[in-house]
């Protein structure tokens, strides 16, 4: 038997999946760590958490696949973007692994949007001008924590730290290097109008390699302690949303991956890199050859939680007492409200929100509430809030790629037959469910296959990925969408010129 490992470093676990050549699932692991949030805006992850969880799942898969000598063929992986470690002249972290979702460099965001900077350097690097982004972090440290700055040796991401920590290089590759905003897209290189900005220079920054790139040595401590050959290749791999259109075969022009977990994202592949001429989409690498178009939101499956705790806090209870999902008890209170909830909408941006309107200060919204609705038609427009969200993100891509031919829906959204409906509802097209299991990981896999030379093609992932169910939309349904995602739309850009007013006065009165 041969086998490849796929590991995707997630935003709250690590997993890893040993696959066979023909992509069956032989083992999986998955392993959490800490998010710190410890003063407003903050999200960071301890580096070291989350390699002790690489090195702890891999071991796992292995010992569970009870693979023998020879059998292993490499392992491959996938990463969470935008994350940024500062290390120092003794190549030990100065900081925690500041995540995407740390939120402390929004107000260098807002002034390069304003400077007209923001857009020359987006129009180069396909990455939209946020905090999320490694260029806004770095000028945030550059100016608010400047002994910090000075002391770096390197910026890096989590990858380009597990790989240091196994290997001791500093290597990233193209796809996660082209979510960092100091990529130039076009030229496969450090641009550096955005180094210049930030007064670093390339010595400071990874070697750039492609995401078919891979690596052998690995430290004689940790092949002990997995029991694989320090000859055992490791290959760089890509990012994460990409290496999960590629887990669910989404790759071929105008086919749509709509991915709702935490946060969520809606993606294409191009073949070559393009950018939005309003700088709403970013554009990364899959392989120097396929590109990813599309826009993340930050407000998925983390708006149905807050819906849970927040709002039906005795139906948790009932859930634990009956050994139930409270999230399925949820989802059956929603299906008895009709689409549109009787006209409430719910603006889903508890988090500030990335794509479509890229605003770091955006707060949530219920509208239109009357005496007639419960709590169980805020369940359900809080749901159609989060897909009308992605809607609008679709309709942006459409701009720049076209109209969809087909929808791939992903994530643990998609295990609810009420959400995959009302996708294809509110999309207007039919909306298929791919079989595959933890998508990155299986892209990663793929990738590293054809990296290694075991497939000759990324499209041999059609043969590892089957379908579960298809959802065509229901008229009655999308007529009533139709009527209501104007207002949604129009009410939007009415209270974005407020979202930075709230979002200030809460800073300065909430504990």
């Amino acid at each position: 038997m041969e086998y490849m490992i796929g590991v995707d470093i997630g935003t709250t676990s690590t997993k890893s999946v040993l696959y066979d050549m023909e992509g069956k699932v032989i083992a999986y692991a998955n392993s959490g760590y800490q998010l710190y949030q410890d003063v407003p805006d903050m999200a960071e992850e301890d580096p070291d958490d989350i390699f002790d969880a690489v090195v702890e799942v891999l071991g796992q898969v292995i010992r569970k696949g009870k693979i023998k000598r020879g059998e292993l063929k490499g392992i491959s992986f996938s990463s969470a973007m935008h994350s940024l470690i500062l290390m120092d002249k003794d190549d030990q972290p100065l900081t925690r692994a500041i995540t995407w979702a740390d939120n402390r460099a929004a107000k260098y965001s807002e002034e390069l949007k304003e400077n007209g900077l923001g857009a020359e350097i987006y129009a180069k690097t396909g990455t939209p001008i946020h905090p999320m982004a490694p260029l806004s972090k770095i000028l945030w440290i550059k100016n608010e924590k400047p002994e910090l700055f000075a002391q770096t040796k390197k910026f890096i991401d989590l990858k380009t730290y597990i790989f240091f920590r196994l290997f001791g290089v500093y290597k990233m590759e193209y796809s996660i290097a082209s979510a960092t905003g100091m990529f130039n897209i076009f030229k496969l290189a450090w641009e550096p109008q955005a180094l210049e900005l930030l007064g670093i220079t390339t010595d400071q920054l990874p070697e750039l390699v492609e995401p078919t790139d891979t690596i052998t040595g690995l430290n004689p401590k940790y092949g002990k302690l997995l029991g694989i050959s320090k000859n055992i290749p490791f290959v760089f791999g890509a990012s994460d949303g990409v290496l999960s259109n590629l887990g669910v075969d989404a790759i071929d022009p105008g086919v749509v991956a709509v991915t709702i977990g935490t946060s969520g994202a809606v993606r294409v592949v191009v073949d070559k890199p393009v950018v939005d001429p309003d700088g709403h989409l970013f554009c990364y690498a899959l392989t120097k050859d396929k590109w990813v178009v599309g826009g993340p939101v930050n407000n998925g499956g983390i708006v149905f939680r807050w819906v849970k705790d927040q709002l039906f806090a005795p139906e948790k209870i009932t859930a634990e007492q009956m050994q139930v999902s409270t999230y399925d008890i949820l989802t059956q209170i929603a299906e008895k409200i009709p689409a549109g909830s009787d006209g409430l909408l719910f603006h889903p941006y508890l988090g500030g929100e990335r794509a479509p309107i890229w605003n770091a200060y955006a707060r949530g919204s219920f509208f239109g509430l009357t005496r007639k609705h419960t709590r169980a038609h805020m369940v359900r427009a809080a749901l159609e809030g989060i897909v009308y969200n992605l809607y609008i993100v679709m309709l942006t891509i459409e701009r720049v790629t076209g109209k969809p031919k087909s929808i791939q829906a992903t994530g643990g959204f998609a295990r609810s037959a009420l959400w995959r409906q009302m996708l294809a509802d509110i999309f207007e097209q039919d909306v298929t469910i791919p079989e595959s299991f933890e998508s990155s990981c299986l892209g990663a896999a793929v990738l590293g296959m054809y990296a290694l030379g075991y497939v000759d093609d990324l499209s041999a992932v059609k043969g590892m990925v089957g379908v579960t169910d298809v959802h065509k939309p229901n008229e009655k349904n999308f007529e009533v969408y139709r009527e209501l995602l104007p207002i949604w739309i129009r009410l939007s850009q009415v209270l974005e010129p407020e979202y930075k007013s709230i979002a200030e006065f809460q800073k300065k009165h909430m504990k």
